[in-house]
């Protein structure tokens, strides 16, 4: 039998899929990427708002309609936060969580068998250990996700993510370079480190942090780049910061959650930080790293942000000079403090703002890729374009199209950028 799985939402959900989709084909099924063609068909779901709720919904239903005789089975964040409100989903032949991935092929064989329905959904659990799991290869022939740390513990009032992934759990070091070593003797030469609080990797598992992985992942043979996936400003203290820098494989491209510049806000958000904080981590960042870059998320519109918080907020923003910003607008999630909050903001506000951060945060971008102009970079490249460029990454994730009559991928060589592409820069081979 044949299945496809369709992944919504974040990397570590990417690299869930992976899991699954080894999983299945080690029981004897065959990946099919056209989910129209598949006898099965995963959707693992991402529940971060009400907007990817609704898309998964849509999803499910769109997928009976066009191969009705498919097995549907819904897993991920969605069902785990609202196992209540999802029992009576009948587009969905199986419904299951985040938890024991190992279980999925035992309940598609079991609904292929007895043709009934199966709604198997198990609560997270305080103190549970990281969930053992390692994949052997990913979609990318030179980049894969590792997954070494799973749950938060930081409640945020916007956000559902602790009731869909639990409480943090971390990876052992062993398993980490156990995982790395495997991916490497495939081939890989990249890794980026995934989790959904990063930050607070180690909080569970004894006195180590987010820098003894990356140490640990550093000291792979064979794996020439490790780079670390969004990271929120705790425990990103002076000390962690420079031993992360000791490490000449570590990618200097952090992607540091702010979600806002204006400290009233932050508080209202329950994020356990202030702008000057963060300033200070940004700061030490650059200190420690030479051509760094600097990428965040930004939300508009959080309840009861004014007009002078907005304002504050993109100041900030421009202050610190990111490389890239994720802007988006607050959407209301219910189960959240945020989601009771009175003073609300007009969705017609939101857009005004977004529109004003997104064309403020281009003109970042553009002055960023304008710092990186002239200089001589390696880059690891990755699949030829459309218009017969090949296109890679440096270490500062600038993107970087060359043109060469080689077939380069997964090969690391040094480039002269020499002029602006799009989001990236345009260069030649040295």
């Amino acid at each position: 039998m044949k299945f496809s799985i369709i992944t919504l939402g974040c990397k570590v959900n990417q690299y869930e899929s992976q899991i699954m989709s080894e999983n299945m084909t080690r029981a004897g099924f065959k990946y099919e990427p056209e989910y129209a063609k598949a006898d099965i068909v995963i959707v693992n779901s991402c529940t971060v708002t009400s907007v990817s709720d609704s898309k998964a919904f849509k999803l499910m239903r769109r997928i009976k309609r066009e191969n009705p005789d498919c097995v549907t089975v819904l897993t991920g964040c969605m069902p785990q936060a609202f196992p209540k409100e999802l029992e009576n989903l009948m587009s969905a032949d199986i419904i299951t969580g985040n938890k024991r991935r190992q279980d999925l092929v035992p309940l598609i064989n079991e609904y292929i068998s007895e043709r009934k329905r199966l709604v198997r959904i198990n609560p997270h659990e305080d103190g549970a250990a990281f969930e053992s799991m390692s994949i052997n290869g990913f979609s990318e022939r030179t980049r894969a996700f590792v997954k070494i740390e799973d749950g938060c513990n930081r409640f945020c009032s916007y956000c559902i993510i602790p009731y869909a992934r639990g409480r943090v759990r971390s990876k052992p070091l062993s398993d980490i370079k156990a995982e790395l070593k495997a991916l490497s003797a495939g081939g890989y030469r990249e890794a980026v480190l995934v989790g959904i609080n990063l930050s607070a990797y180690g909080n569970d598992i004894g006195d180590i942090n987010i820098a003894d992985a990356v140490e640990a992942a550093c000291s792979v043979k064979g794996i020439e780049r490790v780079r670390l996936g969004s990271l929120e400003p705790e425990r990103m203290d002076p000390e962690t910061i420079k031993r992360l820098s000791l490490q000449p494989k570590l990618c200097p491209q952090f992607h540091l959650s702010l979600q806002s510049g204006c400290d009233q806000t932050l508080k209202r958000m329950n994020r356990h930080y202030s702008s000057e904080e963060y300033m200070t981590i940004v700061d030490n960042l650059r200190r420690h790293f030479d051509n760094c870059s600097i990428t965040t998320d930004v939300m508009v519109g959080f309840p009861g942000e004014s007009e002078e918080e907005f304002s504050l907020s993109l100041e900030f923003i421009k202050r610190v000079g990111f490389a890239r910003v994720h802007t988006f607008a607050y959407s209301r999630r219910p189960g959240t403090v945020a989601d009771r909050a009175e003073n609300q903001v007009d969705k017609s506000e939101k857009d005004r703002r977004s529109k004003i951060m997104i064309e403020e945060t281009e003109r970042l971008r553009q002055s960023f890729l304008h710092t990186q102009l002239g200089r001589v970079e390696p880059v690891l490249f990755e699949t030829r374009r459309r218009d017969g460029l090949f296109e890679g990454y440096t270490k500062n994730y600038t993107q970087v199209y060359v043109e060469t009559d080689e077939d380069i991928s997964n090969k690391l060589l040094d480039v002269r950028l020499n002029e602006l592409m799009g989001q990236g820069c345009r260069g030649d081979i040295l």
